[in-house]
């Protein structure tokens, strides 16, 4: 399976001066993890995602004066449409990130989660999937024991 079958094409787009409440609540309606974020005086593309905002509460920052700006990703890696599942997985394993946007022919096209990912293996299977260091077995089969577990 590809990226764009399983990438959410709702891309919500907020500009580096929102705050981070405004942020969750753009976020929260729309029922997304990750915001890109668009700077239009530099072109500056980056992500701001909920464990972000989740970090800078933590630490006791204000969501009403914080602004995405502070708290965006800018060293962005972008996915490609026609990517497989299996390397957005492996991007994202090795990056330690849970969001990719998607771009095609340079424009935003859309974000894929983990947990899209893990939707579309749910429903359609992961027979054959491969990540480095992982194999993944369908639901009901007997897991390899030569694979080591975390």
């Amino acid at each position: 399976m590809l990226v764009r079958d399983a990438m959410s094409t709702v891309v919500l787009t907020i500009g580096p001066t929102h705050t981070l409440r405004q942020a969750a609540q753009l976020m929260s309606a729309r029922r997304v993890g990750a915001a890109v974020v668009l700077d239009p005086d530099t072109c500056g593309l980056g992500i701001l995602t909920e464990r972000d905002i989740l970090n800078a509460v933590g630490a006791g920052l204000s969501p009403d004066t914080e602004t995405a700006q502070r708290h965006t990703t800018t060293d962005v890696v972008f996915a490609g449409p026609r990517w497989t599942l299996e390397e957005a997985a492996a991007a994202m394993v090795h990056g330690g990130f849970r969001h990719l946007i998607v771009q095609d022919g340079g424009i935003p096209a859309g974000v894929v989660s983990v947990r899209d990912i893990a939707r579309c293996w749910a429903e359609h299977g992961t027979a054959g999937v491969r990540i480095p260091g992982r194999t993944l077995t369908p639901a009901g089969s007997v897991p390899d024991p030569t694979i080591d577990r975390v």
